[in-house]
């Protein structure tokens, strides 16, 4: 798993190439990332998204209510 500040420093990597010239797919093939991973990973506002895999670590939500047994 890419933890979601990884994913955060290699979207700006492959934006910066970009603006310096460099073709999406070329940039991709330096980091040994698909096209399709980066794909994924970007959302249409230009944020970055998280891992939203079952297996994916997450905190424990505030709200959890008790299992009810004693």
């Amino acid at each position: 798993m890419i933890s979601t500040p990884d994913r955060r420093r290699t979207i700006t990597m492959i934006n910066e190439a970009i603006e310096a010239g460099a073709r999406l797919r070329k940039a991709c093939d330096t980091l040994n990332l698909s096209l399709r991973t980066i794909q994924r990973w970007r959302r249409t506002d230009g944020s970055v998204r998280e891992d939203a895999r079952p297996g994916a670590k997450r905190r424990t939500p505030k709200t959890r209510m008790s299992s009810g047994r004693t």
